[in-house]
Order: C-alpha cells, then structure tokens, then sequence
C-alpha cells in the first residue's frame, strides 16, 4: 500500500481551482494507496486562516481543506522536528511514499530522490510522476 501525502498548497486546490483531488487521486493511482497529511499541514492551514494579511480566498480555501481532511478521514503524521514541512516531505520520501504538491522547488527536491509526485496540470486534472 503507497503513502500519498498531501502538501499544505496541494490542499489549497479543490477551492482554488475547482478540482476534485480526490477522485483525481483515485483515477490516475495504479495501486491501493492511504491518503496522509504531516502535523505541521494542520498548522500552516491555521496559519492561513488566522494570518491578518492573507487574502480570504485563501482563507477559504484552508478552510474547506479542514473539511476535507475531516470527512476524508485522512491519516495525520505526528512529527517531532523542527525541520519545515517541504524538508519533512523529501526526508520521508521513498518507493512507497508518493508526495502531492505545486510546490516547484519541493517537486525538483522529490525528483533527485526518484519519489513519485502528484501534480496539477492545465489547472485541471492530476498527472502522476514516477
């Protein structure tokens, strides 16, 4: 069973861009998989949410990103470092963790590490990289 964990922004995208990840996930996934988030996810959303100056687009993309992770009961990845969420995501990639993200500079990390990456493409549908 594969690992796909979703990054802080890839959360961000079923309200940005109307895209329904998780049945994308669903059609482009090969093989049964478990959807996962890192504990400092929850705390980047709260920060969105609670940041003054952030816009409420984002605002409301965050919180309908709580929803998710609620009613899709994804799993929560409890960590104890102080590393950031992107340095996290490249240490524990490997063949069966998938990361997903639009993050740029995360995604050229995971692919000097061969991970596999789940991306959005034309702000439409999922591509799976390997």
């Amino acid at each position: 069973m594969k690992k796909v964990f979703l990054d802080t922004n890839f959360l961000l995208i079923p309200y940005q861009f109307k895209v329904d990840i998780f049945s994308e996930i669903s059609r482009i996934m090969p093989v049964q998989y478990e959807l996962y988030i890192l504990d400092k996810t929850i705390n980047e959303l709260k920060s969105i949410i609670e940041d003054k100056t952030e816009k409420q687009k984002n605002k409301l993309a965050a919180t309908l990103a709580f929803q998710f992770i609620k009613s899709k009961n994804i799993s929560i990845l409890r960590t104890d470092s102080n590393k950031s969420v992107d340095d996290i995501l490249v240490d524990i990639a490997d063949k069966d963790t998938i990361i997903a993200t639009q993050d740029i500079s995360l995604k050229k990390r995971l692919k000097l590490k061969l991970a596999g990456i789940i991306i959005l493409r034309a702000k439409k549908v999922l591509s799976f990289q390997n």
